[in-house]
């Protein structure tokens, strides 16, 4: 009986060994493994790293640069009577082999010949990238210490209203080149039909008020300062 009794007992633990080992074989074939554990399901759960890659896009701010409005001019305008810059240039030179006291008018000068060639960046206001309201604010900043408004729209507020007819050096010329802003676009005359500028398709350059494109989308003129001298 007892002989029985312990046959029976070893039974039962062996299979209950049994069950133990096959329920861990089960879970190895079956569980993932630590490794597996730590990978996202694809189908339901966005990796971690592509979570930090989202949130460190989303903080990119562009503060310099709305994304709207890139576009600054309603189609490239074409130069018809390109200007010598090298003149202005030259006569600037000649002014620092003398010792004389700069009149408004050269200062002016000097500075739209600094910024010459800059490149044009929407919302720029640097050596780096300039736009055209942020040129005419340095300009005058720059030169005169005279502070301007640093949007197109507001600097074509100030000042006296200036006719075609009468502009004269320093003068802000205006034109019509955005549909969603107006005026689009400003620059500083310098007589002779002449105006400098920051352009989309130039950077800080000189152009012919004469133009076709400039001349039909002409919309005013501001004198802020009067440089008789």
């Amino acid at each position: 009986m007892n002989k029985i009794i312990r046959n029976t007992i070893s039974g039962i633990i062996v299979l209950l060994l049994f069950l133990g080992c096959s329920a861990s074989s089960s879970s190895q074939r079956f569980k993932q493994s630590k490794s597996d554990r730590s990978k996202p399901n694809s189908r339901f759960e966005t990796p971690k790293k592509t979570q930090d890659s989202s949130n460190k896009s989303e903080k990119i701010i562009f503060n310099d640069e709305p994304p709207d409005t890139t576009n600054e001019f309603d189609e490239m305008p074409v130069e018809e009577n390109p200007v010598d810059k090298a003149k202005y240039v030259e006569h600037i030179e000649k002014l620092k082999d003398f010792n004389l006291v700069l009149t408004p008018r050269e200062k002016v000068l000097i500075e739209v010949i600094r910024f010459l060639e800059t490149p044009y960046k929407y919302g720029g206001n640097t050596q780096k990238g300039i736009d055209c309201s942020a040129f005419t604010l340095q300009v005058y900043k720059n030169s005169l210490e005279v502070d301007i408004p640093r949007s197109t729209s507001q600097q074509y507020k100030i000042g006296d209203e200036i006719d075609k007819e009468e502009l004269k050096f320093g003068d802000l010329v205006f034109f019509n080149t955005r549909k969603r802003s107006f005026p689009g676009h400003v620059g500083i005359y310098l007589g002779e039909s002449k105006f400098a500028h920051a352009s989309r398709s130039m950077g800080v350059t000189v152009s012919s008020i004469d133009d076709t494109y400039y001349k039909k989308r002409f919309v005013g003129a501001r004198r802020i300062e009067n440089f008789e001298n």
